[in-house]
């Protein structure tokens, strides 16, 4: 499979946000979201085997823990991906899935949490989520929705609401995106959408969703890879 990078740093998204994990980005994405902050991951990367990133993720999590299947899509290597989540279950490991549910997610392991996040309006890319993917959706999975502007909260408000996402998953996240250049300033300022106006919108809608922050650009620089 093609890798862009392994490494090992805190969960930054999602309810398991603050965990340590160990990331698993696959190369290769085929949408192009205006606010993509891992375009280096489109292209290039490294061949690597199964066994090989078994051995790594054992190397920097040894005797189980979190691990994140991400890209880019990892599901565009839905081949070498399902059996790597499912060898890395059978390891002891509690594995996420960061999606954007645009593939088919039937074959994933049910014990894997998936991760979905479902493209608003400003992304560049509506329209693109594969809406059969809601029947794969249990009490452990999460969807969220990276937003920029208020048409993208209206949309995420109203599709959580129309597919009855809050009872039918652990978590609904609504994430204000980052500007892709960020850099410097390890605040808010870098937010697309301002956190405090977006929670503002969510009090006073009663949405059945949690306002998520992206942990690790708080922590480190925003321009840095591999945290």
């Amino acid at each position: 499979m093609q890798i862009t990078e392994i490494y090992k740093s805190l969960q930054g998204e999602s309810t398991y946000a603050g965990l340590p994990c160990v990331f698993v980005r696959l190369t290769g994405c085929n949408l192009r979201c205006t606010w993509c902050d891992s375009e280096y991951t489109f292209h290039g990367g490294h061949k690597m085997t199964l066994d090989a990133v078994r051995e790594e993720v054992a190397r920097l999590s040894p005797g189980g823990g979190l691990v994140e299947i991400t890209g880019g899509e990892p599901m565009l290597q839905a081949r070498e991906a399902v059996p790597l989540m499912q060898q890395l279950l059978d390891g002891g490991y509690r594995v996420l899935l960061e999606t954007s549910g645009e593939r088919p997610l039937e074959l994933v392991p049910q014990s894997v949490i998936k991760i979905v996040d479902v493209k608003c309006p400003d992304s560049g890319e509506p329209g693109t989520f594969h809406l059969p993917n809601l029947e794969t959706l249990t009490l452990h999975d999460e969807i969220k929705f990276v937003l920029s502007t208020r048409a993208d909260y209206e949309f995420a408000r109203d599709f959580t609401e129309q597919h009855n996402l809050a009872s039918r998953t652990n978590a609904v996240l609504f994430s204000p995106a980052f500007r892709k250049d960020a850099t410097g300033a390890r605040d808010a300022s870098h937010c697309l959408l301002d956190p405090r106006t977006l929670a503002e919108w969510m009090i006073a809608d009663n949405v059945q969703a949690r306002l998520g922050l992206q942990l690790h650009k708080f922590i480190w620089d925003p321009a840095v890879k591999g945290v």
